[in-house]
């Protein structure tokens, strides 16, 4: 048996929820971090419908990726089923990513790839309706606003600058200097 990864590239950074050995800055190439889902359970509902990350078509995203122990992916899997599935607005699929752990070596991690035919599929919204949806969407996990925080916090705190996000803050209420200031959701206390 041999250790499964686990590509996480929005709230999975900041809130995994699983248990995992260990935590390694990661790169994916062929799709790219984007505010391109509909929300309508975890940061949105039908009526007033949210915006999260999706990983779109094309490009490359720097991320995290988790090690799972050799014998934890079944339950990990269904943890991660349960948790991002819920509307099966993504494709999960195995993709080699890079570790940037100070060496050249690679991994194949799961990915969860959003789906461009779901109807929750936003495509490129210009960043009035982004903020618009994101200022307004609440849901199951909380308010939109929270999760675009943390995941710019946490990027932040990686050394990942990600404009488009970035450019979204001030135009949902937050200003960037403000951000440590928030409630910060993590769960990274079930590293192994």
């Amino acid at each position: 048996m041999t250790d499964f990864w686990v590509f996480g590239y929005g709230s999975l950074m900041w809130r995994p929820g699983f248990a995992f050995e260990e935590a390694v800055p990661a790169q994916l190439v062929g799709a790219h971090r984007s505010l391109c889902v509909y929300s309508v359970v975890h940061r949105g509902s039908r009526r007033h419908p949210g915006l999260v990350l999706g990983l779109d078509a094309g490009g490359r995203c720097d991320g995290l990726a988790f090690r799972v122990r050799a014998g934890n992916e079944r339950r990990t899997r269904v943890y991660l089923r349960a948790r991002e599935q819920v509307t099966r607005v993504y494709r999960e699929a195995i993709r080699p990513v890079r570790l940037m752990d100070g060496g050249k070596s690679g991994a194949r991690a799961l990915c969860f790839l959003v789906d461009n035919s779901h109807r929750q599929y936003a495509g490129k919204l210009p960043l009035t309706e982004q903020a618009f949806l994101v200022r307004r969407g609440e849901g199951r996990s909380g308010p939109n606003t929270e999760y675009l925080a943390n995941t710019v916090r946490h990027l932040s705190g990686l050394g990942i600058d990600e404009p488009p996000l970035t450019r979204l803050l001030p135009l949902v209420g937050i200003r960037s200097n403000a951000l440590n200031a928030l409630p910060c959701q993590r769960d990274l206390a079930l590293e192994i």
